[in-house]
């Protein structure tokens, strides 16, 4: 027993000397006096606090990790349970320093100063563009500042993280979704967000691949089949009536159809509705003339959406003549200027 005990103590020792050791100072101003600062750190896709910090008279926490791995911390405020959370990855050997400003009318961290990290420069990078569009009251921006940002540093870990602000956007995303995950699954390909990237990418048909096959009842129940559109330039259109997004897209969709028909463009649209009365409205109140419109009327169970991994609409497909897939998510004038390059090769 006394042997087993020793064995067992040395390979811990082994262990513990063989992972590498990652420190973290943080000082923080605007905090009152009696705040305390929450560590968390993930278990089962939730943040799980770990420990609880004091900072010292300037504001300053203190902490250290041992890791074979990158390590993904939370911290936040007590007694605040609404609060905001600064996200942390540390690597293995990293030293790292950031100064944040907390910022209660805003409910929001601000990083002022970061040193010895790629991935809290970029972090900074997040927080200081929500500040400013906050502040100058430019919030319409912020979808679209991030997805800068996060395109033109998709080989920092980081990204791969920050890149889930648009997970219920999803589908409008695969791109920088793509991109993040082609620049980080060679030198991370067991981390939980890469991984996540990966099985999210896995879930759809990407441009390149040949149009899987749909084939679903039209109003009057007749099967329509994608392939007989095979020779045509096709747009799958996944809609509801619902929708208003897509309610307010049919226009443009509309005048589309009408602009290049007559050159080959087809649209075979996929209705994710459960109600076949209000699914005919919708056709008819929005003047949706083509002939390919259907739908099993199963909603979010459709197995067209399923087929091409849909958790978003209104979402698109352009697939070319040859059946395979052009472009996703092409709307209004990207979508136009795709046909228009197509159609005067």
């Amino acid at each position: 027993m006394k042997r087993l005990f020793i064995i067992i103590t040395v390979l811990a020792a082994s262990i513990a000397a063989s992972a590498q050791k990652s420190d973290l100072s943080c000082t923080f101003s605007g905090l009152e006096k009696s705040a305390r600062i929450v560590v968390s750190e993930p278990h089962g896709g939730r943040l799980i606090p770990v420990d609880t910090l004091t900072p010292d008279k300037k504001g300053r926490i203190s902490l250290s990790r041992y890791a074979y791995t990158p390590q993904f911390l939370g911290l936040s405020l007590l007694p605040s349970t609404n609060g905001p959370v600064l996200h942390v990855i540390l690597l293995p050997k990293e030293t790292v320093t950031l100064e944040v400003d907390f910022m209660p009318s805003i409910n929001h961290f601000n990083i002022t100063s970061v040193k010895g990290s790629d991935n809290m420069t970029l972090y900074k990078g997040y927080t200081n563009l929500l500040t400013e569009l906050v502040q100058n009251q430019q919030t319409n921006l912020i979808d679209s500042r991030i997805e800068d940002l996060l395109d033109a540093n998709p080989g920092v870990l980081m990204s791969a993280f920050l890149v889930t602000y648009f997970e219920q956007s999803f589908e409008q995303h695969v791109g920088l979704y793509k991109k993040i995950r082609d620049a980080l699954i060679g030198q991370y390909p067991n981390e939980d967000f890469v991984k996540h990237l990966d099985s999210r990418l896995k879930s759809v048909i990407l441009p390149g691949t040949e149009a899987p096959d749909i084939e679903l009842p039209d109003p009057e129940g007749k099967l329509r089949k994608l392939s007989d559109l095979r020779g045509k330039v096709v747009l799958i259109d996944f809609w509801a009536s619902w929708c208003r997004p897509c309610r307010a897209e049919n226009p443009n969709v509309v005048r589309i159809y009408n602009m290049y028909h007559e050159r080959g463009f087809e649209v075979f649209s996929v209705s994710l509705d459960k109600d076949r009365s209000a699914w005919l409205k919708a056709i008819a109140d929005d003047h949706l003339t083509w002939p390919n419109h259907v739908s099993d009327l199963r909603g979010w169970s459709s197995a067209g959406g399923k087929l091409y991994g849909i958790s978003s609409i209104p979402s698109t497909v352009l697939v070319g003549p040859d059946g395979k897939i052009l472009a996703r998510n092409l709307r209004g004038q990207q979508l136009e200027q795709k046909l228009k390059e197509i159609f005067n090769k």
